[in-house]
């Protein structure tokens, strides 16, 4: 028998965490991190990490197990999650994936396989050294050039993957996306997959409050120490929280500038992420935005639901 599997997704600030929280207290299940920055440690304020109050005795797992200089991919990320489920299963207990990365979810959770071949670390490099020169915006002009979908799926900003893709069409003459999309994925695992929405005005208020309290509990400084060590081309620093404070270190913009820009980039990520899973993904949707004031009744009715998925009795 396959084990099962709890997918909870949604857009950033929506309330994965709470609610997968209780999911796990309720279903006897350990939470897996899904987003691929809190994997980071000393990034906690600004990628959200659960806090050991919040989490409340409930394990969780791929949480700070890379430092901020280290390279880690979906690959990789796969790899690790896939192990965790069977360990947690292997427990007897129920695997619940969180996160908001959504190609980090549908690599852990679907018969993927990555495209193979096209490895040239030389022209890797070159484009990586294009990229400083003259910025995300040329490379991801380049892929869009030559594979017009993979440029519509993957954001300027996520130079790993752009770069990937430029250089398996360099080396086999294949597009990535044709690698990627040949052929129907399956989940691996008796899956059920929860997803989290809101009315987008709300949602909107939610991100912008909740970025002033990163602010007031710390984000600025938290910020500056990574980027006083050197790491600010670094993967981990390429996330959104971190790289809109890089101008104003450098006496590019003022602090509100730098704020304002980090509260826009959010509310446009946390788009692309519902329309993202609304697209890839057999997902079940519950509205957040009457949980707010009826937060136990929406568990209640998320629980009944998966339930009924498992044939739970």
């Amino acid at each position: 028998m396959r084990e099962k599997l709890i997918v909870l997704v949604g857009p950033t600030a929506v309330g994965k965490t709470k609610l997968s929280i209780e999911l796990a207290k309720h279903l006897n299940g350990e939470i897996i991190n899904g987003d691929a920055f809190q994997i980071y440690r000393g990034m906690d304020i600004g990628t959200a990490k659960v806090s050991s109050e919040e989490a409340n005795g409930v394990p969780h797992h791929l949480i700070d197990i890379r430092n901020p200089g280290d390279n880690y991919s979906a690959a990789d990320y796969q790899r690790d999650a896939r192990q965790t489920i069977h360990e947690i299963a292997g427990r007897g207990k129920l695997p619940i994936l969180v996160g908001g990365t959504g190609f980090y979810v549908k690599a852990a959770v679907y018969d993927y396989h990555f495209p193979s071949g096209g490895s040239n670390p030389a022209y890797r490099a070159d484009l990586e050294e294009l990229a400083q020169s003259e910025g995300a915006e040329a490379l991801h002009t380049r892929l869009r050039a030559v594979d017009p979908v993979s440029a519509a799926r993957i954001h300027p900003n996520n130079l790993v993957r752009v770069i990937r893709a430029l250089e398996v069409f360099h080396e086999t003459g294949r597009r990535f996306s044709e690698q990627e999309y040949e052929k129907k994925l399956t989940p691996l695992f008796e899956t059920v997959f929860i997803g989290l929405t809101m009315n987008r005005d709300l949602l909107y208020q939610r991100i912008d409050s909740r970025i002033d309290q990163m602010v007031d509990q710390g984000l600025l400084q938290e910020v500056c120490s990574l980027y006083s060590q050197g790491l600010r081309d670094a993967q981990a620093l390429q996330a959104i929280g971190y790289k809109e404070f890089f101008p104003y270190f450098e006496n590019q913009c003022t602090l509100e500038q730098a704020v304002d820009q980090l509260k826009r980039n959010s509310r446009h990520y946390a788009k692309r992420q519902f329309t993202w899973f609304k697209g890839q993904m057999n997902v079940h949707w519950f509205d957040m935005g009457e949980a707010l004031n009826h937060f136990s009744q929406t568990a209640v009715e998320v629980i009944r639901y998966i339930e009924e998925q498992f044939s739970f009795y």
